[in-house]
């Protein structure tokens, strides 16, 4: 995978793991904040309130830095860290995994409790859908009307997205493209005359 882009999942999936009696319920949620994460969180404690366990993992973020495990009162590192490892080792972000274990009455020890968390999130992520996204920079531009064709023109080859545009006095266009492509785009760009930038 190259610096910008990055893998997620395109829409929730869930699976069911079970061990020597014991359900696991493995959600993996699409998701790009904090907030979203809590209110996943909060949505399915209340769904599943009479399972003995709702453990979690979620990776925010194309840089894969903003992330966090809870065991939910599993022995620590029984639970949100083997679920994590699962987004860390297929390289996901954006993801939220939660696992619900409704106990069976056979207690699984330690170990037990890691493979089957580690299982149970591996294949909440076996059946969602993977994509690869590309990290996307923002850059808003201003120039006079007379420039336009010299703008649509690099704007058509270059194929940057465009977010918005406003043909007033001033015309102003926000453009949106992959990260390693904008370099290339603003030196295009820069050489029409009296364009200005806006760097988002």
């Amino acid at each position: 995978m190259s610096e910008d882009t990055y893998k997620t999942i395109v829409a929730a999936s869930e699976s069911i793991y079970t061990e020597k009696r014991s359900k696991f319920i493995a959600i993996a949620l699409p998701v790009q904040t904090v907030e979203e994460v809590k209110a996943h969180l909060d949505t399915y404690q209340k769904k599943y309130y009479d399972a003995r366990h709702v453990c979690y993992a979620y990776m925010l973020g194309h840089e894969r830095k903003d992330f966090r495990a809870n065991d939910n009162g599993e022995p620590s590192g029984t639970a949100g860290k083997p679920i994590l490892g699962q987004i860390n080792s297929n390289e996901l972000t954006d993801i939220l995994i939660i696992v619900v274990r409704y106990f069976g009455g056979i207690k699984l020890g330690t170990s037990g409790l890691i493979v089957a968390y580690k299982a149970a999130a591996a294949e909440a992520i076996a059946a969602a859908e993977l994509i690869e996204k590309t990290v996307d920079e923002t850059v808003t531009i201003f120039f006079e009307y007379p420039f336009m064709n010299d703008v649509m023109r690099i704007v058509k080859e270059e194929e940057p997205e465009m977010l918005e545009q406003s043909y007033d006095m001033d015309c102003r266009m926000t453009l949106r493209i992959r990260q390693s492509m904008m370099p290339k785009l603003l030196a295009r760009l820069e050489k029409v005359e009296t364009l200005r930038f806006d760097e988002a």
